[in-house]
């Protein structure tokens, strides 16, 4: 069926990197339970995992999962800065309007 032995599939596949799974796991807590600490752990994790994915010879694979991870970190410290920003605005916001009803009395 197949010629001088070949075989279907490559016989020797990389292993899954670990670190692209941390940093998958991290970049979905990161957006669910942990918002800041996860999603920093899922970048890092991601362009470590990348260095090993994208290495000649590779190392490992995964370099999806880890591509995965870093935009979901992004994604999250993202947001996390546009909560940060708003609560701010709204606070400067409601300090002055107290500011502007003090001063009518």
């Amino acid at each position: 069926m197949y010629e001088n032995n070949q075989q279907p599939y490559p016989v020797n596949t990389l292993p899954n990197s670990n670190l692209a799974l941390i940093s998958l796991i991290a970049g979905i807590l990161g957006l669910t339970l942990f918002p800041f600490i996860a999603s920093i752990v899922a970048v890092w994790a991601g362009y470590q995992a990348r260095k090993e994915t994208r290495s000649v010879p590779p190392k490992a694979s995964g370099d999806g999962m880890a591509t995965a991870g870093i935009i979901m970190g992004w994604i999250g410290i993202g947001l996390w800065v546009v909560g940060i920003c708003c609560a701010a605005i709204y606070f400067i916001f409601v300090v002055g309007l107290i500011g502007a009803d003090a001063m009518n009395f």
